[in-house]
């Protein structure tokens, strides 16, 4: 029905809006409070956990009002979408780093190295990932930024694959994307909360999983 159909528009856009920041942060004082307001929700992340995180509890740790804070997200799962949606622009600039590189001559152990090294930089980056991508998942506010992050790895990947020699149909190019995303995702999650012995070795393993994939496949 067409007013069915408007009301459901509207209530997406209601929902996106929600998670629209209220000031966009174009002046330099601006932008660094807008950066300290995320700054201080990873930590808080880290420190409290994604259920106790409350926007008076952030507001409290940066040194303003909760109405300050109003000013800038117009609640905490608004600050969790500007951190996801950086943290995605960051692994959307490695892909396309990696997309540049001249594929076509590079061994396959030296580049997985380089493409698991590239990609752990990104994630060792963003504090309280393992907490973020969480939030990206469970939260239904958020679903739409994991959906995205998913659909941008495996499509580069598929891309990729076909660079590197695997001239399978599209689909399971994809379908490979995937199991590299679903892989390469998790352990990247885990090594970041290791000490550097145990990283290593879970890397190691990690890199060692999928050459014995992408050698099967090549072959």
């Amino acid at each position: 029905m067409p007013q069915a159909s408007s009301n459901q528009a509207s209530t997406e856009k209601v929902k996106k809006q929600d998670l629209t920041r209220r000031s966009a942060p174009v002046q330099g004082r601006s932008k660094e409070r807008s950066k300290k307001i995320m700054d201080v929700t990873s930590e808080l992340l880290e420190r409290v956990g994604l259920d106790d995180l409350t926007t008076v509890l952030i507001a409290k740790e940066v040194g303003i009002s909760v109405g300050s804070l109003y000013h800038y997200f117009p609640n905490k799962h608004a600050i969790l979408y500007a951190m996801a949606s950086e943290w995605l622009e960051e692994i959307e600039k490695v892909l396309t780093k990696i997309s540049a590189w001249d594929i076509e001559t590079i061994l396959l152990d030296d580049l997985l190295e380089q493409i698991l090294a590239l990609n752990l930089k990104a994630y060792k980056k963003q504090k309280a990932i393992l907490t973020l991508v969480q939030a990206m998942f469970s939260v239904p506010e958020l679903r739409s930024l994991d959906t995205e992050h998913d659909e941008l790895v495996i499509s580069h990947m598929a891309a990729l694959f076909k660079r590197m020699g695997i001239h399978s149909h599209i689909k399971e190019r994809e379908r490979l994307g995937r199991l590299y995303l679903e892989t390469s995702h998790s352990a990247f999650l885990v090594v970041v909360n290791q000490n550097p012995e145990r990283a290593k070795r879970t890397l190691a393993d990690l890199k060692l999983m999928l050459l014995a994939l992408l050698k099967q496949h090549l072959s």
